[in-house]
């Protein structure tokens, strides 16, 4: 096979409540979860030396505990005579600690390009399965579809937000799901809502008061970016994001971001670019067989 480049998008919740605490501990929830057209990058190549190299640009995220290293571990433990050798070369754009799901994406993109080169014996529902061992966003990455999630975000049911532009901001901190997600102060009893019932309007997310009390930098700048346009923090943070009409009104007001804060610009997608790439590249080298 020939190599092949892999988007790992990044995932905003449009709105994120928390409805209850699990007998395991876990939190229940409900959000809605759309992709961007931006985030990582991964190329992989097929190599001749039965050994899988992992390269990432930043050097910190390199070790062990990298979520695609633990991906490609996986899937050699549960297909040990179906793995070859292979490079696999991260470009990271997406901020740890950012709510953006940046790890379970790269995650995600790895187990369907491994799925694809080691012609794994898995369906989609499967290979979703095998993801939630790594983290509860994978299989929303994995399955490519926006969708109402529920339980601990692995429970989705597809659907079509509307796609507007959004600014992202980053205000320069690292904030920790799990410190969010074990303290005391975070709202546990949001009332149940229906998929086809949610709206901007209704819905809200039930970190951000936290977040915003723990993080001032995320309370500034959400107090700067609601002057232009609907806002709110994405998962746990520490990103946040506003909804615009039009590309221009997006870009113009990251034009305006102030120091040290940094953003990008983005389109909603409701269908992740790493699904159709992989259908064009599945086809190409089903052509080739015949």
């Amino acid at each position: 096979m020939t190599p092949l480049t892999l988007p790992a998008p990044a995932k905003l919740n449009l709105f994120l409540h928390v409805v209850g605490r699990r007998p395991d501990g876990y939190h229940a929830l409900q959000t809605l979860f759309q992709f961007l057209d931006f985030g990582d990058s991964l190329n992989f190549t097929p190599i001749a030396e039965p050994k899988v190299t992992i390269q990432c640009s930043q050097t910190d995220l390199a070790g062990p505990n990298n979520l695609v290293n633990r991906a490609v571990a996986l899937v050699q433990n549960e297909f040990p005579k179906h793995w070859r050798g292979l490079r696999i070369d991260i470009d990271k754009r997406l901020p740890t600690g950012g709510g953006l799901g940046g790890g379970s994406s790269d995650a995600a993109t790895t187990l369907l390009a491994l799925r694809h080169f080691w012609q794994l014996p898995l369906s989609m529902t499967d290979l979703a399965s095998l993801g939630l061992q790594l983290g509860a966003d994978v299989p929303v990455f994995v399955n490519g579809q926006a969708a109402f999630a529920e339980g601990i975000g692995e429970q989705l049911t597809p659907c079509q937000p509307q796609s507007p532009w959004y600014l992202v901001i980053h205000p320069g901190v690292s904030v920790s799901t799990q410190s969010i997600f074990q303290h005391p102060d975070l709202p546990r009893a949001s009332a149940l809502i229906q998929p086809q019932h949610w709206t901007w309007e209704n819905t809200r997310n039930d970190c951000e008061p936290l977040v915003r009390q723990l993080h001032p930098e995320v309370a500034n700048a959400l107090d700067w970016l609601v002057e232009y346009a609907p806002s709110r923090l994405t998962g746990t943070g520490a990103c946040i994001f506003g909804r615009f009409d039009s590309q221009t009104a997006a870009t113009d007001t990251l034009a305006q971001l102030p120091a040290p804060w940094t953003g990008f610009v983005a389109r909603g997608l409701n269908e992740s670019p790493v699904c159709s790439l992989l259908r064009q590249a599945s086809t190409v080298n089903l052509t080739k067989q015949y």
